[in-house]
């Protein structure tokens, strides 16, 4: 088994920010370490470690955390599991906050919203539950996936929200913390998709404007705020990364499979694309 050692900026409760140097075999498992380390921390950013300061002994297959020091200039907001910002670039989005903007883009209704880690599935799930409908989930992985290069299409057959719900509180951590993922609910009356992206934020894209009013009600209702700019991981260099418990890219298709969801080519519903 190889492992890859990181530099993880750990935001802690009641003490400044702190970078350490952690192990593990895909960045998820760094930062599991590392956040173990320092109970109540979270992961703020993270990159590769040099290969000089990799500690003696690593090739014996010993594991320690490894204190660097202070985290200057890090910002602290608490990304949603499955990205982080490169360490070297986190002024960037020093600005990241929870919120959502409207996003022009031409005729296309484009509705983004970020907030942090812990409410993360409380967002997209309490939007899916007041969805007036639902009618499919796409499971998107992407090609950064264990760097295959291609993306690969999930799709259930055609459901209710309820179900949608059902299945991704049953697999939480492993879809919704996952950076190597989109999931889409296509919602057909509307000619509308309600996106969790692979930065983690969650956008409404909507041929129409019929449930604008609606979407702005909810988020409020659900404690994410208006915004006038909206800085998202994406606006840095970052990392996407999966859960430490979680599957990988060919265990994780050969489950889906097992819960009957079938493998396509291309979108069965004519699902609008986020700009960017």
């Amino acid at each position: 088994m190889t492992r890859t050692w990181y530099r993880i900026a750990l935001a802690r409760t009641g003490g400044e920010p702190v970078i350490v140097m952690a192990a593990g075999e895909h960045l998820g498992a760094a930062v599991a370490a590392a956040e173990r380390h320092a109970p109540g921390a979270f992961a703020i950013a993270a990159e590769l470690a040099p290969d000089s300061d990799i500690p003696l002994g690593e090739s014996l297959g010993k594991s320690a955390i490894v204190q660097i020091g202070p985290a200057t200039d890090v910002p602290g907001f608490a990304w949603p599991v499955g990205v982080l910002p490169q360490l070297a670039g986190a002024a960037a989005v020093r600005d990241a906050r929870r919120g959502w903007i409207v996003r022009p883009h031409g005729a296309l209704l484009v509705i983004e919203a970020q907030t942090e880690r812990d409410r993360l599935t409380d967002l997209f799930l309490g939007l899916i539950e007041r969805l007036p409908s639902a009618d499919n989930l796409e499971i998107r992985l992407l090609d950064h996936f264990d760097a295959t290069g291609r993306p690969e299409v999930w799709l259930t057959s055609r459901v209710d929200a309820k179900r949608i719900l059902r299945f991704l509180d049953d697999h939480d951590e492993e879809l919704l913390g996952n950076g190597h993922l989109e999931l889409s609910v296509y919602v057909r009356a509307h000619r509308g998709t309600l996106r969790l992206t692979e930065h983690k934020t969650v956008v409404w894209l909507a041929d129409d404007r019929a449930l604008e009013a609606d979407v702005v009600r909810w988020l409020g209702e659900l404690a994410v705020p208006a915004v006038s700019a909206l800085v998202t991981v994406k606006d840095a260099p970052h990392f996407h990364y999966r859960p430490l418990a979680s599957r990988d890219r060919k265990k994780l298709g050969d489950a889906l499979y097992r819960q009957r969801l079938r493998r396509v080519d291309r979108r069965p519903v004519r699902a609008p694309r986020a700009p960017g």
